[in-house]
């Protein structure tokens, strides 16, 4: 299986200013799925109608395109939207009650972290994907823990459960990841930052997960 990108939103932003930006990072490349990640000013959740307002936006830009489109942490959230799934983390819900909320024809994502027990006990419980991480340093949130590599390439080996990589990953230090066996590489700031715009950082690590 190819690597493919796994694009997280940013943490903030004005849904009608942020679509061209979303738009070109989509026209760009080959793109697996968005999840829609929104932070409050004290970086807790966003609350609701914000999350609403980015999805009537941005959820119609994505599934024309054929990319899933994800909801973090916000089962209900996910499903009264019918978004095509939703993330969790180990501090939400279980992947088996964000099933129960999300339907069986929905995606369910898993954080991880460094733990193969809990990405075992999540693919047991019905998980589409399992994301390990921090990999790197990241600016985006605080990272709990410290993934290496060498996870994804046992991972990779053991099971048919598909793992993303996440955290602090760029353009320049993603190889690894992808040769260990990552999935999927999910990717903010290096898209959303890049100086060139998001539909050049999208090509770009399409041509290095391309080769």
């Amino acid at each position: 299986m190819t690597c493919r990108l796994y694009l997280i939103t940013p943490p903030a932003f004005d849904p009608e200013t942020f679509r061209p930006r979303f738009v070109e990072a989509l026209e760009g490349g080959d793109v697996a799925c968005v999840q829609l990640r929104l932070k409050a000013a004290d970086g807790g959740p966003a609350d609701r109608e914000t999350v609403r307002a980015a999805a009537r936006v941005l959820m119609p830009e994505a599934q024309k395109r054929d990319v899933a489109f994800l909801i973090n942490d916000d089962a209900e959230l996910a499903a009264e939207l019918a978004a095509d799934g939703v993330h969790v983390g180990q501090d939400d819900l279980s992947a088996q009650a964000a099933r129960a909320i999300v339907g069986k024809n929905a995606i369910v994502g898993v954080t991880c972290h460094d733990s193969r027990h809990l990405a075992m006990e999540a693919a047991e419980a019905g998980a589409d994907y399992v994301a390990f991480g921090a990999f790197f340093p990241t600016q985006t949130k605080a990272a709990k823990t410290q993934a290496d590599p060498e996870i994804l390439e046992i991972w990779s080996t053991m099971t048919n459960v598909p793992c993303v990589a996440i955290g602090g990953i760029t353009l320049d230090n993603c190889q690894p990841l992808i040769d260990a066996g990552a999935d999927f590489l999910a990717v903010v700031s290096a898209v959303w930052d890049h100086p060139d715009g998001p539909g050049v950082a999208v090509k770009a690590f399409n041509a290095v997960m391309a080769k």
